[in-house]
């Protein structure tokens, strides 16, 4: 837990102390331009630079590959195949050998690279990729969730059942009972910054690897398996990315890999760095789900079982979406309690890129479903869906409305909290009658709103991974460096392990030294990724000062013959009994007298345990909550839409960097109404990916901000577990709070039919679904008109 030997009042008079609102460490210069991403790095002398060559069939064995004219291109040194790689072909992240470094005899997607090319300079190798003469012979290719469904749903790996009670029998027995299907879309990254890889040889068998990834140690880890070398010889390192969105979790290995051979190979630096549309077209993305659901619910909205089967589109090979699709089912309860439920998962295997972690990782596509039945209901009924939200919630610790599908107990629930308080800031129900008597008169612009929550589980499923290191050393002039297992990619991940360290030896923030991320200092790191990377790094942060600390108390008790607990870390000073020395002057003291004054922390987190196997156990240390109201307009002409107001009041317990956090929330909320709204991905007959430039693709602009756009945490929330300073987890959760986006589009499109009907709308809800909606409405309730 935080420290606790200084008072609040005595905390705050540090610069940059834990639960302080203080800019990220690089804010400055992001808006400058000065911050070093790898591309901005100096490049050794004789740096070599690869681009990918790219296949363009969707399924097809490879026949031949002519790559004479590539080879001849002017600045080419050498092209790399298959059969270059030293040990392996294979970088699977989940070990099922599925996923090679290159294609070898078969083309399992469109845009699958086949070759690499190494070269003088970047343009060179990319115009020498373009010269390659390959001959396929096509096999029959399926890109789409309902062509592998029909064609018999080959799976990429195992899928979950999570089962409590007897839902088939209760869906019988229900006095009401609905089903549909729900097309939820998927989403790409769109990171700043694409994937970037730069090795540079070492003596033997060494290599040090400057990667864009979210994963230091798996890309150790591939770097090492494709190579033949073991861990120990790998070093990665990494500063900084320009967004990462979990789609630097695994997809990084490839192109360190390549950079890695090459450099090896050649005896000399390789970079790799792909444009925008290579990026889109050859790396995975957020997976895009079916949804067949089939709810039994009583006469007032309650919610008596619940039987859902998710299908994703997983592409041609495993990747993460295991675990994505087990996480789907893990939030397909959203907030709300289902007595009897069965819940499946059916990873499908498509010809398209290997989908892959995206913020969320599955979460928002199980809780959208689940929001999805709650509106059915509402339509069913007549009534207004937070009524049949608040209905389902689950219930608190003396309720027996508290065991998910997975047979976790929700034991910290403060939802119903959440959403009355924010019903009542945002002025839920005044705003939703004057939005229904508007749209019982104006013709063309119609409205809605809509209040959602958010229920978020934290923690990585995989419990081996829920653990992180930290190096800290205390120099001879009180400066501090610092060393996590966590990486930044704009998160401020640094800047709150760095006020967590401040905090905890009561000295200000500019003494502490954030430094890169790299494997040769904290080793067997896990991903930043679950929204963990501050509970865990900052955990470990904590105990390697814990560890400092102690031995610089038991000096000091017995340099000034001093009882311990009359000694204190107190505003970059020591305190001992009455006697007040200068931090800077203690440590060299302490030096002088041979004080270890260096530490490895390390974290694990408690009470977690899951058994995929039987479908139960306590997968995450606790959830996060939020809740958000959203208005928005609609064109019934033309389907164009704008959101007017969005009102959002999220938990994040006691905020270790309050002006961070908002800014998660703030950003989690436009990314999230992109996903749902604009960033349609869309391949054509052949399996080519068509959306893979800005061009094509849409994400959010400043201009669909929400009108007024009012974002609070929740002040009172503190997290029930043992978290560093009781703080919670924000990275993902707030992903989800605007299904208040889509919903709120939901009644505005209902309105057309008097809100007889749900509109069925898919994700994302374009302009031209919404249209479509609109007219499939009008007809359904005019079928007399043209």
């Amino acid at each position: 837990m935080a420290p606790t030997n200084s008072t609040y009042e005595e905390r705050k008079s540090i610069a940059g102390p834990m639960h302080g609102s203080l800019r990220h460490d690089s804010a400055h210069k992001h808006v400058s331009g000065t911050a070093d991403y790898i591309d901005d790095m100096p490049e050794p002398a004789g740096t070599l630079h690869g681009a990918l060559g790219l296949t363009d069939r969707a399924h097809a064995d490879i026949l031949s590959m002519d790559l004479s004219e590539v080879e001849a291109f002017p600045g080419v040194v050498c092209v790399l195949t298959a059969k270059d790689m030293p040990h392996s072909n294979d970088i699977s992240p989940s070990h099922l050998d599925d996923e090679p470094v290159l294609a070898d005899g078969i083309v399992q997607f469109h845009g699958q690279p086949a070759f690499a090319v190494i070269a003088a300079t970047r343009d060179m190798a990319r115009r020498a990729a373009r010269k390659a003469k390959i001959t396929y012979r096509d096999l029959p290719h399926l890109t789409d969730i309902t062509e592998a469904l029909e064609s018999g749903g080959e799976l990429v790996t195992r899928p979950l059942t999570l089962a409590r009670g007897d839902a088939e029998a209760e869906l019988e027995l229900a006095p009401r009972r609905l089903s549909g299907r729900m097309r939820i879309g998927g989403q790409d990254h769109f990171y700043l910054e694409g994937h970037i890889a730069m090795a540079i040889p070492g003596e033997d068998d060494e290599v040090t690897v400057w990667s864009s990834t979210q994963h230091p140690s798996e890309v150790q880890h591939m770097v090492g398996h494709v190579l033949g070398v073991p861990s120990n010889a790998v070093t990665v390192n990494v500063r900084r990315m320009g967004g990462g969105f979990g789609g630097k979790e695994t997809q990084s290995n490839q192109f360190a890999v390549l950079a890695a051979v090459a450099a090896k190979k050649l005896d000399r630096a390789v970079k790799f760095r792909l444009d925008r549309d290579e990026d889109m077209t050859a790396t995975g993305k957020r997976h895009d789900f079916l949804v067949d659901y089939d709810v039994g619910f009583d006469e007032d909205g309650r919610i008596l079982a619940v039987k859902a089967n998710y299908a994703a589109r997983c592409g041609y090979s495993s990747d993460l979406s295991g675990p994505v699709t087990d996480r789907a089912l893990f939030h397909a309860d959203s907030s709300y309690f289902y007595p009897h439920v069965k819940l499946t998962s059916q990873p499908l295997k498509t010809n398209t890129v290997s989908n892959t972690a995206y913020r969320g990782f599955g979460g928002p596509q199980g809780m959208l479903g689940a929001e999805r039945m709650i509106e059915e209901i509402a339509y069913a009924l007549g009534k207004d869906p937070l009524d049949i939200r608040k209905l389902n919630f689950y219930g608190d610790n003396d309720s027996d409305r508290v065991l998910t599908p997975y047979h976790q107990k929700v034991e910290d629930n403060i939802i119903q909290r959440i959403v009355a308080e924010l019903e009542e800031s945002a002025d839920y129900q005044t705003r939703r009658r004057a939005i229904l008597d508007f749209n019982r008169t104006s013709r063309i612009i119609r409205k809605g709103i809509a209040l959602t929550p958010v229920k978020f589980g934290i923690s990585f499923t995989m419990t081996a991974f829920n653990q992180a290191g930290a190096l800290v050393h205390v120099y001879q002039d009180g400066s501090i460096h610092l060393n996590h297992g966590g990486t930044e990619m704009g998160q401020g991940l640094y800047t709150k392990v760095a006020q967590v360290l401040a905090d905890s030896f009561q000295v200000d923030i500019d003494r502490v030294k954030i430094t890169a991320t790299t494997t040769g200092k904290v080793p067997n790191t896990s991903a930043t990724a679950a929204s963990s990377g501050s509970d865990l790094n900052g955990m470990a942060a904590h105990d390697a000062a814990r560890q400092i600390k102690k031995r610089l108390i038991a000096f000091a008790a017995e340099r000034w013959q001093a009882e311990p607990q009359t000694i204190s870390f107190v505003a970059n000073t020591v305190r001992i009994g009455e006697e007040s020395i200068a931090f800077a002057d203690f440590i060299k003291q302490a030096y002088q007298a041979r004080i270890q004054l260096s530490a490895a922390g390390f974290y694990k987190t408690p009470k977690i345990h899951w058994d995929r196997n039987t479908g139960r156990g306590t997968p995450f240390y606790y959830f996060s909550y939020g809740a958000a109201v959203s208005e928005v307009s609609v064109d019934t002409l033309t389907g164009e839409y704008r959101v007017e107001r969005a009102d959002i009041l999220h938990d994040v317990g006691k905020s270790l960097n309050p002006a961070i956090d908002i800014g998660q929330v703030e950003g989690g909320f436009i990314q999230g109404m992109g996903w749902l709204t604009t960033e349609e991905l869309w391949w054509d007959d052949k399996g080519r990916l068509r959306t893979h430039a800005p061009s094509t693709y849409k994400i959010p602009l400043a201009s669909d901000r929400p009108r007024i756009f009012n974002v609070k945490l929740a002040e009172w929330a503190e997290n029930a577990e043992m978290t560093i300073g009781r703080s919670k987890a924000v990275g993902e959760p707030p992903f989800m709070l605007p299904i208040s986006v889509f919903e709120a589009l939901s009644m505005a499109v209902a309105s057309v039919a008097d809100y007889r009907e749900c509109p069925r709308l898919d994700a994302p809800a374009t302009p031209e679904r919404i249209l479509m909606a609109v007219e499939r409405l009008r007809r359904t309730a005019s079928p007399n008109s043209s």
